[in-house]
């Protein structure tokens, strides 16, 4: 998995989108952009995407696109229409670009049973080399001006505590901080199904 962080002026965004999928289809990878304002680190991105494929290995998945179901869980819901808002819109905003290789036979993190550490570490291989290329063309296409964008300290406390219904009383009755509660928040989408 790789993230690419930066700013970035979108004017449209169904274009935008449209061409991060083209991008992630000739590149063997999902590709999905983040509002960066949502995000509290790469942990939740990781979290998002660890679960979202563990959904679809059990044919529990609610979007057919797995970047949608990635997002889904990122934004700790099961509407796709609200997981939405924690995509990308027109304007100038920091943004976190999700690419996550797949293997032909399935998902990146499926190990394949009975496969030799030399054939896991050439398809690890060549995972991260499409995923170095789907990056290269996300940075091309995207006009990106990387810098660091994840994590609490870049998030948007305020919109985050509201988007995630985390209240004031909640982050006082518990030594979590807001990252640990909004991981919680996306791990419990399984439980609430």
């Amino acid at each position: 998995m790789r993230v690419l962080e930066g700013r970035a002026t979108i004017e449209d965004v169904d274009a935008v989108v449209a061409e991060l999928a083209t991008i992630g289809d000739e590149h063997g990878c999902t590709v999905q952009a983040f509002d960066a304002r949502y995000l509290v680190g790469r942990e939740h991105l990781e979290r998002a995407v660890e679960l979202a494929d563990r959904a679809i290995e059990r044919g529990e998945n609610v979007a057919r696109d797995r970047g949608v179901e990635i997002l889904l869980y990122a934004a700790g819901r099961r509407q796709i229409d609200d997981a939405l808002t924690m995509g990308v819109e027109a304007g100038a905003l920091d943004v976190a670009v999700l690419i996550d290789g797949v293997d032909d036979g399935g998902d990146a993190e499926d190990a394949g049973a009975g496969a030799s550490d030399v054939e896991l570490e050439a398809r690890d291989s060549k995972i991260a080399a499409h995923e170095a290329d789907a990056a290269a063309a996300v940075r091309e296409s995207f006009a990106l001006n990387e810098r660091p964008t994840l994590g609490v300290e870049h998030a948007d406390a305020a919109l985050v505590r509201d988007f995630f219904d985390v209240s004031e009383a909640e982050l006082a009755a518990t030594d979590a901080e807001l990252a640990e509660i909004v991981l919680e928040r996306v791990a419990l989408l399984d439980v609430e199904k």
